[in-house]
C-alpha cells in the first residue's frame, strides 16, 4: 500500500483536536473516519475529500481539484486534491474544513 506519509502526517496533525477520528487503511491509502463516516483519505500524491455534493461543480474548478472516478463512474461529493495544491497549512485547512462540515450532515455507510 503506497501512501504519502508526509501528507498523512499533515492531515493527522490538522485533525488532532477533532473528536472521534479513526484511521483505516482503505482506498490504497489512509482514510480518516470522523464519527464513523469517511471524511478524507490520503493516497500517494493527493487528498480525497468527501464534500457537499451541491458544492461539487464549483470545487472541481479550483486548482488541483478533480472528481473522484471509480469504474468509469463519477462520484459527486468526492474530490481529489493534488498535493501541490495544498502546500500551505491554510490550503490544507480549507479542504479539511469542507470535508468536516459535510461530515456533520453525511450519512454513515451501512455496516456489513
Amino acid at each position: 500500500m503506497a501512501y504519502n506519509e508526509v501528507l498523512t502526517n499533515r492531515v493527522r496533525e490538522a485533525l488532532a483536536e477533532i473528536p472521534n477520528v479513526e484511521e483505516k487503511k482503505m482506498f490504497r491509502g489512509i482514510a480518516f473516519m470522523v464519527n464513523r463516516k469517511l471524511c478524507v483519505s490520503v493516497g500517494d500524491n493527493e487528498l480525497m475529500c468527501r464534500v457537499d455534493p451541491t458544492l461539487h461543480d464549483e470545487l472541481v474548478e479550483k486548482k488541483g481539484c478533480r472528481t473522484m472516478m471509480m469504474k468509469n463512474r463519477e462520484y459527486k461529493g468526492y474530490v481529489y486534491v493534488a498535493e501541490d495544491s495544498i502546500t500551505t497549512k491554510k490550503e490544507l485547512e480549507y479542504w479539511l474544513s469542507l470535508a468536516l462540515l459535510f461530515n456533520s450532515k453525511a450519512k454513515a455507510s451501512k455496516s456489513k
